[in-house]
């Protein structure tokens, strides 16, 4: 599948672009499927039970958020723990994502995000020699998934010059009562105020954001509303969010970023760190 010069340029323009009907029903049901087996699979006796927040956590979650680029491990809701820290829901009701290698260790979703689809669009946009770098299962579960304030990817996955594209693939309808994204058309033109970064304090590694994320006003987001199997396709400068969804319905979603090797260097300071056991695989 490759985009036409319509699309190219909308993406261009818009910072993101919506391609509808990407990846067929079956294909979104079986990911969805793939990633409730992965958790009733796992033994979650050697998993602490992480509700991951970059300003407020202890040394274990910490490491195993920082260590999980090359792993799949489980990230769960805020909402989801009672006010004595004990889960109030069933595991698999609070998920918030799995991530970040579920490209590289799970036969399922290697296939599909090294599909020839996938390889089309990237050509169509003229990466050279991607690599993808990170990839999630985010749940978004009803009447519980969490907001996702206003943010930039290249913020989290900086790469000199920025090139960072993100795939957002709808595995159910998502839309403003589930908790769809919303972008500011045109933001990547803004600069890029804001970089978390790697920092060692007296030894200890650390991420810190510097800077502050832009904020806009209310009216300058669109909904991206679309229907299951829908492909957005996000630049990494431009400004987006999500709101929390109050639902009955869950919105899951598999994405990744990619990055174009050929063209860009990615910063040393990022969060997410290619390592020996799992160096970035390249898409093409």
């Amino acid at each position: 599948m490759a985009l036409n010069e319509e699309q190219v340029k909308r993406y261009g323009e818009d910072g993101y672009l919506i391609v509808e009907d990407f990846f067929t029903a079956e294909e979104c049901d079986r990911l969805r499927q793939r990633a409730h087996e992965i958790i009733d699979e796992t033994d979650f006796s050697s998993h602490p039970l992480v509700a991951f927040d970059t300003k407020d956590n202890s040394q274990m979650e910490f490491d195993y958020f920082i260590t999980s680029g090359d792993k799949v491990r489980f990230f769960l809701e805020k909402k989801a723990f009672d006010e004595n820290g004990r889960l109030s829901v069933p595991y698999d009701k609070a998920v918030n994502k799995i991530g970040h290698a579920l490209h590289a260790v799970d036969p399922l979703f290697k296939d599909l995000t090294h599909s020839e689809r996938v390889k089309g669009i990237a050509k169509s946009l003229g990466l050279k020699k991607p690599a993808i770098v990170q990839s999630m299962v985010i749940f978004k579960q009803a009447n519980l998934g969490g907001e996702v304030n206003s943010h930039q990817d290249s913020t989290y996955l900086y790469t000199t010059p920025m090139n960072l594209l993100g795939f957002w693939i709808a595995l159910e309808d998502a839309d403003t009562e589930n908790g769809c994204l919303w972008f500011a058309p045109g933001s990547q033109g803004m600069g890029l105020p804001a970089r978390m970064m790697r920092k060692t304090e007296n030894g200890v590694l650390k991420i810190q954001l510097d800077g502050e994320q832009i904020t806009l006003k209310p009216e300058e987001y669109v909904p991206a509303s679309v229907k299951k199997g829908s492909l957005v396709l996000i630049q990494g400068e431009v400004v987006h969010k999500s709101e929390l969804n109050t639902s009955e319905r869950s919105r899951n979603v598999y994405t990744f970023h990619l990055y174009d090797t050929g063209t860009s260097e990615w910063s040393e300071k990022n969060w997410i760190q290619p390592t020996k056991e799992l160096p970035f695989p390249l898409l093409y």
